[in-house]
């Protein structure tokens, strides 16, 4: 091969090197080119500093802000949410301070149920702290629980009277040392005070009725524990003090109580006409008989809940139901759990057409109660299109009764479907056709409790929560053998 030249035969010529000038060694020309080229520039002249950015939180408008805050507290409370708020900036604090986020506040003491330590002087710097708190944070305050509250409740109570005019509702729970003057000092100067919650707590029986003497006119709700002082608290109530109360509560707690209340039913009804929530729950009672020619009371016609339930067994009876129902019809709720005197029969010569809620559960009763019960159709054949809850956990309807029953909710073809959501059958003898059938005629039901059921295949004596297993359960039924007889 020969090398390659230009077309007259003369070879190559190598390309010339540049010139480097004498003395110029090749490296160093690289090395001084790549130096001019990496010549820093001069860096600019620093502008004025620029505050950093204080983010969106700051630049909301104050009222936009306090909205915000106000849905939180609506669904999650002031307390703890305002209190971290209020350190993120001044502006969060700010709008964490507006008293009219603070209408709904529960308070307890530290160390709840002991006395603070370091006696008088921490008493002392406790009620400074409330002494601020009360004007600056609850002047528009509409909702207070005190809690657990044994030393210190007569001067908190005496600071709610003077820094809480808009209060409507007080709820005491588990507090102690109320005395009448200062329930009294309340009501005069709250005057929109409407609801009392004494449940749990000591408080004389005279502390009470001062109480309802001055806000009795506008008291709307009213909750009690059961104590040998209930009777005196209850005489304001049968005198028409209270003509405008709406809810009454009286419980015993956990704990039975063995001393009977006699309750005038019918001097309840004329002193509380418009009465719709009556609970006595958990409390053995007793109604005072009706004389000779007595006329039955005009009941309570706005009444739309009644919950008699006990843990073990009472005293009430048709009769008593029919006394304390006879007109109401506007009832929704009626809850009789325990109540093994009351029979189907009785219950439906009610005149409340629209019931919605209905328990008749028998808990720790004797068998011999629930022994040859029938008329459980008579139940459902009524209430078939309103009940959503249904209890008849306990109760000894045979076989074919509750078959009956359970075939009211299936109704004739191309009417509306029942309500029902909620059936408690446990410890009933609901057999497997029974109970398939109310679950394919209930398409809403999403709890069905079917435990100590002795006519069901084994394996599905059990509860079901959610349409999901429930569905599994009618599945199961429709499939598994009979159990032998």
């Amino acid at each position: 091969m020969q090398p390659t030249g230009d077309p007259q035969g003369r070879p190559a010529q190598p390309t010339p090197l540049p010139h480097l000038g004498p003395g110029t060694i090749p490296g160093l020309f690289w090395e001084r080119s790549a130096k001019a080229r990496a010549r820093p520039r001069p860096e600019p002249e620093p502008g004025p500093e620029r505050a950093p950015d204080p983010g969106w939180g700051h630049r909301l408008p104050l009222e936009i802000l306090v909205q915000i805050f106000g849905l939180l507290v609506a669904s999650e409370g002031p307390k703890p949410f305002l209190g971290r708020a209020a350190r993120v900036c001044r502006r969060w604090r700010e709008a964490a301070s507006q008293p009219a986020l603070w209408h709904t506040v529960t308070l307890s003491p530290p160390l709840a149920g002991r006395p603070p330590k370091g006696g008088a002087k921490a008493e002392k710097k406790l009620l400074a702290s409330l002494e601020w708190l009360m004007p600056n944070r609850f002047s528009q305050l509409q909702k207070l629980t005190l809690l657990h509250w044994k030393y210190l409740v007569q001067p908190v109570l005496k600071l709610v009277s003077e820094c809480c005019p808009r209060l409507t509702f007080l709820k005491l729970s588990d507090c102690q040392g109320v005395s009448p003057a200062t329930l009294g000092l309340l009501a005069k100067a709250c005057p929109l005070l409407h609801s009392l919650d004494l449940q749990h707590s000591t408080v004389e029986s005279t502390a009470a009725v001062s109480f309802l003497e001055v806000a009795g006119p506008r008291m709307c709700r009213l909750w009690l524990t059961y104590s040998s002082q209930t009777t005196a608290i209850l005489s304001p109530l049968l005198g028409s003090c209270c003509p405008q109360l709406q809810v009454l509560d009286m419980s015993s707690g956990v704990h039975r109580n063995t001393n009977p209340l006699h309750l005038p039913v019918e001097a309840l009804q004329k002193g509380c006409p418009q009465l719709q929530v009556l609970r006595l729950l958990n409390l053995m009672w007793l109604p005072k008989p009706l004389e000779r020619a007595g006329a039955p009371g005009p009941g309570f016609p706005a009444l739309e809940e009644l919950c008699l339930a006990g843990s073990t067994c009472t005293f009430v009876s048709n009769d008593v139901l029919g006394r304390l129902l006879h007109g109401s019809p506007r009832l929704r709720l009626l809850d009789l759990r325990g109540c093994a005197r009351v029979t189907p029969a009785g219950l439906h010569h009610l005149p409340c057409q629209e019931l919605e809620q209905l328990y008749l559960g028998l808990y720790h009763t004797s068998d011999l109660l629930t022994l040859a019960k029938e008329g459980s159709p008579l139940l459902t054949q009524k209430w078939s299109r309103t009940l959503r809850d249904l209890d008849l956990s306990g109760q000894g309807f045979s076989e074919q009764d509750l078959e009956q029953a359970l075939a009211a909710f299936s109704g004739p073809l191309g009417s509306s479907h029942p309500a029902l959501c909620s059936l408690n059958l446990r410890g009933t003898r609901v057999t497997a056709s029974a109970a398939s059938s109310v679950i394919s005629s209930c398409p809403g039901l999403v709890y069905l409790n079917l435990e100590s059921c002795r006519c069901l295949p084994r394996g599905l004596k059990r509860p079901y929560r959610g349409l999901e297993e429930v569905q599994w359960c009618l599945e199961q039924l429709l499939t598994s053998p009979l159990p032998p007889s």
